[in-house]
């Protein structure tokens, strides 16, 4: 079943499934290109890998404030009005021609993003009733997300190679259009409110500053190290979520609610989704650098060689929506988290002297199985048993934990492994510190199963979550604007 107060279900999923394959892409798909930028713009080193870091700083900052604004303002709105953003952002950095110019739209995209993709998880919530079809669009969605970042390496080393680095960026134009196109055509335009709530200042300042704060000082460390510096900024980071947690407690209209926590299918989902994206980032970076680094494979070559895994990935998703649709998200969480952890400690048998038959292509076919499994129904477990007036803020919160896990997840087990490896090229001590990222990895798959094990309840019937005295329709219902 779906609303039909919703427009036309398949066009939304169109829409939104076409719009979150740009935003993934964006994650990894200049990282190929950074060389070629470096050259062509002049960049010093030290601030090269801000192209990278930028957009995952201004994504992860504004994603609860995206959320709560879609709620607010209207999820259509928000959603065409990150697009735009997003998409002439990209554009600006397709055209820079200096390195700050290509740090701003990077920036830009960051934000853009943080509007459309909480709007995105919305739309969907709001447009399929809860139970196996809204399963099915999140499995859809999760398979499009998971799909973009792995292709992304695909994607840029062979724009890279064949038409230029502008075009890792310029590529996002026609995804754009073609997504903006069909909102026009099957998203209804948002409800008119009969009363209008204020945004939750503070706490978006709060909760924008801590993020951001915690994000910088996260992904700076692969350059700058764990110093003092970068534990102050953890530090301020902390005090300022701090504040917005005291703050969202008192405040009639939060930006986040706590009470949305005290379900255990939101707060297990949120717990889940943060563990089990530290290890598919840094797993993901582990295994491309091997591949480039140890084996000696190009940057198309290695892009190709994710093919495998993007394959399995939509493989274990497609499992995973069939038997969430049966049953709970649960069911394939925990088989799927343990499936990764088995396929990353096979991964971490890697050797300085293997090939991608021998070391790569069987563990990549495993993991990419298990990481199908979990992604799928995490969206679906963090949205069950929400009000559709929160829809908004559900989607970013489960958002903002999953671009925290792989910040945070990826900056941690990079250190740790150039600890152990030591500054050094040697490809045998360079996959000896892989090899420890990858194991540590698996061992985030592990906590995540625990997690889903001990926290997610086993039946639908015990997630309801708290419900705010607001109206759940108050905002759902009404002339179209």
């Amino acid at each position: 079943m779906y609303n039909n107060s919703r427009g036309r279900p398949g066009v939304v999923l169109a829409a939104v499934a076409v719009a979150q394959f740009a935003v993934a892409l964006d994650l990894s798909v200049v990282n190929v290109a950074l060389p070629a930028m470096r050259e062509a713009l002049g960049f010093a080193p030290l601030d090269l890998s801000w192209v990278v870091h930028v957009y995952a700083l201004t994504l992860g900052g504004f994603l609860l404030l995206g959320g709560r604004a879609c709620d607010l303002f209207g999820r259509r709105r928000l959603f065409m009005l990150g697009l735009m953003v997003f998409g002439l952002c990209s554009l600006a950095g397709g055209l820079a021609q200096a390195p700050w110019h290509l740090i701003a739209a990077r920036a830009g995209q960051g934000v853009g993003a943080a509007a459309a993709t909480p709007a995105t998880l919305a739309l969907l919530t709001t447009t399929f009733a809860e139970g196996p079809q809204r399963v099915r669009a999140l499995g859809v969605w999760s398979g499009v997300n998971a799909a973009g970042g792995a292709l992304g390496v695909l994607a840029g080393g062979l724009l890279t190679e064949y038409a230029g680095w502008r075009w890792v960026m310029l590529i996002n134009l026609p995804i754009v259009a073609a997504a903006l196109t069909l909102t026009l055509a099957g998203v209804p335009a948002d409800a008119r409110s009969a009363r209008r709530e204020k945004l939750d200042v503070l706490g978006a300042v709060l909760a924008t500053g801590g993020v951001g704060l915690l994000v910088f000082g996260v992904v700076r460390s692969d350059t700058y190290g764990w110093g003092w510096t970068t534990w102050a900024m953890l530090v301020v980071a902390g005090m300022l979520l701090t504040g917005f947690v005291l703050v969202e407690s008192k405040t009639s209209v939060p930006l986040l609610r706590l009470g949305l926590l005290r379900s255990r299918w939101v707060a297990g989902a949120n717990v889940l989704v943060f563990f089990s994206t530290a290890g598919q980032f840094a797993a993901f970076y582990f295994v491309s650098l091997y591949m480039q680094q140890v084996l000696g494979m190009g940057a198309a070559a290695t892009g190709a060689a994710f093919l495998p895994f993007s394959a399995s990935l939509v493989l274990g998703t497609l499992v995973a929506t069939r038997v969430t649709s049966a049953r709970t998200p649960r069911t394939a969480l925990v088989p799927g988290a343990l499936l990764a952890a088995a396929g990353l400690v096979w991964f971490s048998f890697i050797s300085s002297d293997g090939g991608f038959v021998t070391d790569v292509l069987g563990p990549c076919l495993v993991t990419g199985i298990g990481v199908g499994l979990v992604i799928a129904p995490i969206v679906a477990a963090a949205t069950t048993g929400v009000a559709l007036h929160e829809a908004g803020m559900a989607s970013g919160l489960v958002n903002s934990s999953r671009q925290l896990g792989g910040c945070i997840g990826l900056a941690a087990l990079a250190t740790v492994a150039a600890h152990h490896a030591g500054r050094t090229t040697n490809p045998a001590e360079l996959n000896g510190g892989y090899a420890m990222g990858l194991a540590i990895a698996a061992a985030l798959f592990v906590i995540a199963a625990v997690v889903a094990v001990v926290v997610l309840p086993r039946r639908r019937a015990e997630a309801a979550a708290p419900q705010s005295a607001a109206p759940a329709e108050s905002r759902l219902e009404g002339t179209p604007s």
